[in-house]
C-alpha cells in the first residue's frame, strides 16, 4: 500500500494552537495521513521514555513513524573519529525508532564531496557504508529499512546512480528518493511521466526489486540554481517543480508501494493530502 505522510509539523498545526508532537498524532489522523517522520536533524536528544510516549500515541491512531538521522552525517569525511561518530548517529537513530516501537524506516544523508575528487569521495563513502552495514548487524538493527537519500546540491554525494551504488552494501539499505532533490540537481529534468519512469527503470535495472517497490520517497517543490538546491517551496509554486501527478501515474504503472513523505516548507500536511488526492485520481482513471 502506498502511504502518505509528513516530515514534521505544518505551520497550520502551530497556528491552530498545538505545540507538542504528541498532539500531531490525532491531528494527522484527522487529515487521513499514514506516517509521520520525526527529524533528529540537529541532534538526538530525545529520551527513550518520550519516544515511547510519542510512538504509542501515533500507533493508537494507526499512523507509523519514521525518523531522519542527523543532517550532518558525512561518510566521505576523511577523519576516522568523525566516521565513528557517524556510525553512532545512525545506530542511535535506529535505537530511537525502536523506542518509538512504531515503524521501521530511518533516513540519512550519505556524504559531501569536500576537497576530494568525486571518485575519491564516492569510494570513501562506499567503504564506510560497507562498514556501517557491519555495525548495524552487530547492534541487532538489521530489521530496519535504512534509507540512503538522494541529495539536491551538486557538492553532495547523492545522485540517483550514487545512491543505488551505496544501497548495494546490504539488503537493509533502501533508497530514499527525494524527487525534489533530483529535480534540483538536474536543473528541472523531472517534468512528465516518462522522466519519472526513467528514474524507476534505472532502479529496477540496477537494484533489488523489493527495494524499489518499497522505496522511501521525499517529495516537495524546490528552488534551485547552478549549484542545485536552494530552498524548499510549497505546492503553490508554479516556477520550479517538480509536479507530483505524473509520478503518481508511474507508481501505479509499476505497481510500486512507496512511503511518500512530504517536505514542503510549512504546508507539508496540506500538500501530502493533495498528493493522496492525485494518487487516488490516477488510480481511479
Amino acid at each position: 500500500m502506498t502511504k502518505f505522510g509528513v516530515a514534521g509539523n505544518s505551520q497550520s498545526f502551530y497556528d491552530e494552537g498545538h505545540s507538542s508532537t504528541i498532539e500531531a498524532a490525532s491531528w494527522c489522523f484527522e487529515r487521513g495521513l499514514d506516517i509521520f517522520e520525526y527529524s533528529f536533524g540537529k541532534g538526538i536528544n530525545m529520551t527513550d521514555e518520550t519516544a515511547g510516549k510519542i510512538g504509542r500515541e501515533f500507533k493508537n491512531f494507526g499512523i507509523e513513524n519514521s525518523v531522519h538521522a542527523p543532517y550532518y552525517i558525512n561518510f566521505a569525511n576523511p577523519s576516522r573519529e568523525t566516521i565513528e561518530k557517524n556510525f553512532g548517529y545512525v545506530v542511535r537513530s535506529c535505537q530511537k525508532l525502536a523506542a518509538f516501537n512504531n515503524g521501521d524506516r530511518v533516513v540519512f544523508h550519505p556524504a559531501t564531496q569536500g576537497k576530494m575528487t568525486r571518485e575519491e569521495a564516492i569510494l570513501t563513502a562506499k567503504n564506510n557504508i560497507n562498514e556501517l552495514a557491519d555495525v548495524i548487524v552487530e547492534n541487532h538493527l538489521a530489521d530496519f529499512k535504512i534509507c540512503i537519500e538522494t541529495m539536491g546540491k551538486l557538492a553532495q554525494i547523492g545522485t540517483l546512480e550514487e545512491v543505488v551504488y551505496l544501497c548495494a552494501s546490504a539488503p537493509f539499505f533502501y533508497p530514499c528518493v527525494d524527487f525534489g532533490h533530483l529535480n534540483a540537481r538536474t536543473q528541472g529534468s523531472l517534468k512528465i511521466a516518462s522522466d519519472y519512469e526513467d528514474v524507476v527503470k534505472y532502479m529496477l535495472d540496477n537494484m533489488d526489486e523489493y527495494k524499489v517497490k518499497n522505496m522511501h520517497v521525499h517529495f516537495s517543490k524546490i528552488m534551485y540554481g547552478p549549484s542545485g538546491e536552494i530552498k524548499h517551496l510549497t505546492f503553490a509554486d508554479d516556477v520550479y517543480g517538480p509536479e507530483f501527478a505524473p509520478l503518481a501515474e508511474v507508481f501505479l504503472k509499476y505497481d510500486l508501494c512507496p512511503t511518500v513523505i512530504c517536505e514542503s516548507s510549512g504546508t507539508q500536511a496540506e500538500d501530502a493530502m493533495t498528493m493522496r488526492r492525485m494518487y487516488d485520481a490516477a488510480k481511479n482513471k
